[in-house]
């Protein structure tokens, strides 16, 4: 199955994994210590995040690390970035919209000079 990097960070799991290993490389067993979740269930998050490139294991003795790739989700902010674009042009319309109606409905006021 091709995953891609929605997919990976679509779950709140994985996106602590990454949270958590974007600071520093951790082995599997210290990124397990973090959860409520089986160490098995660990691993195939971890696998889903290997899988989509957003994360790299690194075997160091008997210990496998997982180290943080965070270089792809460059495709996430990219797509993101075209609708907060979309959506500022809007709002931006809808603002000079608002401030159009706001202006005709307000009463004209006269002003009168006092007499003495």
């Amino acid at each position: 199955m091709r995953r891609d990097v929605f997919q990976a960070i679509a779950d709140p799991t994985r996106r602590e994994i990454l949270n958590r290993i974007a600071r520093q490389p951790l082995n599997v067993n210290t990124v397990t210590e973090h959860f409520d979740v089986s160490r098995t269930a660990i691993y195939k998050h971890i696998k889903i995040l290997v899988e989509c490139g957003l994360v790299d294991m690194k075997q160091q003795g008997r210990e496998r690390y997982c180290e943080a790739r965070l270089e792809k989700l460059n495709e996430v902010a990219s797509w993101v970035e075209q609708y907060k674009e979309m959506w500022a042009t809007k709002l931006d319309a809808l603002e000079v919209y608002l401030d159009k109606v706001q202006q005709e409905s307000k009463p004209e006021t006269v002003f009168r000079k006092k007499r003495k």
